[in-house]
């Protein structure tokens, strides 16, 4: 994964590989198509934006392949890589993952795509809360929040993606 690259490194890189890179970070070829169009971009907030503007931008059947990356709330616990994510939420107590996997389910069922959301800095119990209370939702307005999940965890990614005003010395 492109870690670290900083913005004029990404800026610089052929389309094929900032495409790449974009793609990494969101699991969208158009969106990452747009991003990497829009290079040049002067600093980080401005690739941040044009990330949200293409996301916002996409019809629903890109957005459900989208979610088809991302698996169920704890479904790997000790990925490194996913540690700030959905998939790495983990409790000790067996039957809390249990629940945690039947309201996945049921999200599932109810909604017709799978949940996401930004999990940095929660607990399991936080999490099956917050999709509990998704569960009561209108498919609009979840898909709403849904879009706005998916920008913060783009977020995440590109910033780990850009790395340091400037990157790092290795790129």
């Amino acid at each position: 994964m492109h870690q670290g690259i900083g913005l004029e490194a990404f800026n610089a890189m052929p389309m094929r590989r900032a495409v790449h890179a974009v793609y990494e970070c969101c699991c969208s070829v158009p969106l990452a198509a747009d991003v990497a169009r829009g290079r040049p971009y002067s600093d980080h907030e401005a690739l941040f934006r044009a990330a949200d503007e293409s996301l916002f931008g996409l019809g629903e059947e890109s957005i459900d392949t989208i979610l088809q990356a991302y698996p169920d709330v704890g479904r790997r616990p000790g990925s490194e890589k996913s540690a700030a994510e959905q998939c790495a939420i983990w409790c000790d107590r067996p039957e809390m993952m249990e629940r945690l996997a039947l309201a996945s389910k049921q999200y599932l069922d109810h909604f017709g795509f799978g949940f996401v959301m930004f999990i940095n800095g929660y607990d399991a119990e936080q999490v099956l809360a917050t999709m509990t209370d998704r569960l009561h939702n209108d498919v609009d307005t979840e898909r709403k929040i849904v879009r706005n999940e998916l920008a913060r965890i783009n977020r995440t990614r590109l910033e780990r993606m850009l790395g340091p005003e400037g990157g790092y010395d290795n790129w």
